[in-house]
């Protein structure tokens, strides 16, 4: 039963090492395929107090914590990265202007520099 858990922990560490690369080479419908067999891999994993756990085992498993906190920050980064480009995309390239009664003017496309208005 250990060598079976020590062969299962082997396997998860190796899918969150290709779930990086996945995401970093941009493979998404991999990235797709290795985020399932993840979790197909986690819903066998059963840790009980029967089951003797090696401190090899231990050890292993502080490391697949770790890279897989690594993979969520690369993702979570991304994520926070493509908010910012759209954030910064659908804001307005002039400010608003206002009339003298104090009403919206709607500003040309483009502002004055690219109109060629200066």
């Amino acid at each position: 039963m250990n060598a079976n858990l020590s062969e299962q922990l082997n396997q998860l560490y190796e899918l969150v090492i290709r779930e990086r690369e996945c995401a970093r080479d941009l493979r998404l419908d991999e990235l797709q395929d290795v985020v399932s067999a993840k979790e197909a891999l986690m819903q066998e994993l059963q840790f009980t107090e029967e089951i003797p756990v090696t401190e090899a085992d231990r050890e292993l498993a502080d490391k697949i914590r770790f890279e897989n906190r690594r993979n969520a920050y690369l993702l979570w980064s991304a994520l926070n990265w493509i908010r910012e480009s759209m954030s910064f995309f659908g804001r307005k390239s002039a400010p608003d202007a206002y009339n003298t009664s104090g009403s919206v003017v709607s500003s040309t496309a483009g502002g004055r520099l690219l109109s060629g208005r200066i």
